[in-house]
């Protein structure tokens, strides 16, 4: 049994309130602001329901100031030498694991996932900031054999100014790796982070205020109509966005007009499909680990549908369930021991409660979960129990909705062909999950799932390096790769006639 003062060791609950930013939302051109007029946005904790602090909410002025002040910047910083805007990008990965549990415990008070999963989206953070910093000189273009004397070749420069919006799943991890290949790449850079838990992005600004030149990094906290002015304005001359579909539809809805480039990682209801040859114990414990259950299954890229062959069906979800609880269980979420934490908010804890009802209605057989915690300390928090529908069936509202929550829908399949139906007739497509001990098997059907990243005999695994993104309404482009650089550039061909000629 763990002594009171270990538990209270445990427990950063106590040490939330001298980590919180002492900014406010607002920073361009070097600089916070307080604009006369400007909303105030209130920051909630997810595992207790209370209030955290206020932070300033722009509007449309303020997304004017910011890119005023990022355009202002942008042709010094595109003509930085390379291996100067490196250095920056490996400074700012420098701070971010100087102060990572610090800023995990910002994330965890304000958007609800535990502090200890937390620390892991620092190291992530800091390797994007590296590793971008590292392919700054792969910014290339090349040569072009011609037929009349001339000299032909290409060359990439940078697009301009670049907003990033992000959402609530994982803060601080997105500010600081989706602004490493626009930085990289010698675009500007303004970020708006999500209006549910923007106190780590904040708390970032203040750690990289003297990194960059003014105006290289601004930040406008903000809701919808802030995206909407970013993604709208003529002097942003690209927007990625990382969020649900109908986000992404919005994004490139106002960004028509201006005929403006756009990155989109979007929403998936990924399938894991599971054959009779499979490693049970280990595509159960694939399984758990694809739901991502650590953050309530909040994250685009949960296997939230499982197909299991009726030949192993009933032992897979027998381990499943025995295992799933002792594995992940709600508490709160700056507590260092919790392994589940909470939903981001009312909206989509009540969201979550009403596809689960739903699920009972359209005749879903509860195998687990389902419900609020019983634990009188997790009363005021938005907290689900790991939740487990088997009997799905490919109509019902769970199994084609992206719920965003801590549910995973089961199916049971015996035909191939009408599996590979069911999980390719969704509008979405981000990834998928194949288990088999048959290398046929594998390699066949990860051609057959129409999602841009799929995963063999595992589950959630990012590779930095290889390009991830999805297909269909999942959105278009590629991050975490060299790919993701060039999304960030332009290209430009230049002929030279030779010889005077």
């Amino acid at each position: 049994m763990q002594s009171a003062s270990q538990a209270a060791q445990n427990d950063l609950s106590s040490r939330v309130p001298s980590s919180l930013p002492k900014a406010s939302g607002l920073y361009w051109g070097g600089q916070w602001h307080t604009p006369t007029g400007a909303a105030t946005l209130a920051c909630m904790n997810p595992s207790t329901g209370k209030p955290l602090r206020d932070v300033l909410c722009g509007g449309t002025e303020e997304v004017s100031a910011a890119v005023a002040a990022a355009r202002a910047a942008r042709d010094t910083w595109a003509r930085t030498p390379p291996l100067e805007r490196a250095r920056c990008l490996r400074e700012a990965a420098s701070r971010v694991l100087g102060h990572a549990q610090e800023l995990a415990l910002i994330d965890a008070a304000n958007c609800g996932n535990p502090v200890n999963a937390m620390m892991f989206d620092a190291q992530v953070g800091a390797k994007l900031l590296e590793y971008f910093a590292g392919l700054v000189l792969e910014i290339k273009g090349e040569t072009i054999p011609t037929s009349n004397g001339s000299l032909n070749y290409t060359v990439r420069e940078p697009r301009g100014v670049v907003a990033r919006i992000f959402p609530f799943n994982h803060p601080f991890m997105f500010a600081a790796g989706k602004i490493a290949a626009p930085l990289a790449a010698g675009n500007t850079v303004i970020v708006k982070p999500p209006e549910q838990a923007p106190l780590s992005t904040i708390r970032l600004m203040e750690l990289l205020e003297d990194v960059f030149p003014p105006g290289v990094l601004n930040c406008v906290v903000g809701g919808r109509d802030a995206g909407a002015a970013l993604a709208s304005h003529p002097g942003v001359d690209a927007v990625a966005l990382i969020g649900s579909v109908q986000a992404g539809k919005a994004v490139l809805r106002a960004a028509a007009d201006t005929m403006k480039h756009t990155v989109l990682e979007l929403g998936g209801k990924n399938a894991m499909i599971v054959y009779p040859d499979a490693h049970v114990e280990k595509a159960v414990a694939g399984a758990i680990k694809g739901m991502n259950f650590a953050w309530c299954g909040q994250s685009c890229g949960s296997t939230s549908r499982l197909f299991i062959h009726d030949s192993i069906h009933d032992r897979f979800v027998d381990a499943l369930v025995k295992q799933l609880p002792s594995l992940y269980r709600p508490g709160i979420a700056t507590d260092m021991r919790t392994t589940m934490g909470a939903l981001i908010n009312r909206t989509q804890y009540e969201r979550t409660l009403h596809y689960i009802e739903k699920a009972h209605e359209q005749k879903a057989t509860l195998a687990l979960g389902g419900r609020h915690p019983a634990d009188p300390a997790l009363a005021d928090g938005f907290f689900i129990e790991p939740t487990v529908f088997v009997d799905v069936q490919p109509d019902m509202a769970i199994a084609r909705d992206e719920i965003f929550g801590p549910v995973l829908s089961v199916f049971r399949w015996r035909d191939e062909t009408e599996m590979l139906t069911a999980v390719n007739g969704l509008e979405v497509g981000l990834t998928g999950s194949v288990w088999t001990q048959n290398l046929d098997t594998a390699h066949r059907v990860a051609a057959a799932i129409e999602s841009g990243y799929v995963w063999i005999n595992d589950t959630s695994t990012h590779i930095l390096g290889a390009p991830f993104g999805g297909y269909k309404q999942s959105g278009q482009g590629r991050e975490e790769s060299k790919d993701e650089l060039l999304e960030f550039t332009k290209l430009k061909n230049v002929n030279v006639l030779l010889g005077g000629k």
